[in-house]
C-alpha cells in the first residue's frame, strides 16, 4: 500500500490524511483500551469489515502508529502494538471524547480508565 502525499503542509490536513478516515481512530481507540489482534478489533461494536481493518492495519504500521509483530508461528498470526507515535495521539482521542460526550447526548461516557490514562501507560492517578 501507497500512502498518498498530503494535501498540504497544514498540520490539521496533514494529521487527517493520516488519521481522519472512518476506522483509524476507532482502531485507534481499541489498541489504547488493550486490543492487540485482528479477531479482537473485528469484535468492536463499530462492526468493522476484515478487508477495511486489513488495509487500515498496514496504513497505520506505514505511518509509524503501529507495529506488527508475530505471536504465532503456524498458523503465522500477528498482533498491533501503538508506537511511541501512536501513543501520542491519546490526548487527542480523550479531547474528543470530551467534546462529544458534551456535545452530542446520545454518546457513551467513555470508561475512567481510558480518559485518565496517559501516554507511557501510566494514568493520571499514578
Amino acid at each position: 500500500m501507497t500512502r498518498r502525499e498530503p494535501r498540504s503542509a497544514c498540520p490539521i490536513a496533514t494529521t487527517l490524511d493520516m488519521v481522519g478516515d472512518r476506522w483509524t481512530m476507532v482502531i485507534m481507540r481499541d489498541l489504547i483500551c488493550g486490543k492487540k489482534r485482528f479477531s479482537q478489533f473485528l469484535a468492536s461494536p463499530e462492526r468493522i469489515t476484515t478487508n477495511v481493518l486489513t488495509d487500515r492495519l498496514a496504513a497505520m504500521e506505514e505511518d509509524g502508529l503501529v507495529i506488527r509483530r508475530s505471536y504465532q508461528e503456524r498458523p503465522k498470526r500477528y498482533e498491533y502494538v501503538l508506537t511511541e507515535k501512536g501513543e501520542a495521539l491519546l490526548p487527542v482521542l480523550q479531547d474528543i471524547c470530551r467534546w462529544a460526550n458534551r456535545y452530542m447526548p446520545d454518546t457513551w461516557t467513555p470508561p475512567d480508565h481510558f480518559m485518565r490514562k496517559r501516554t507511557g501507560g501510566g494514568d493520571a492517578s499514578s
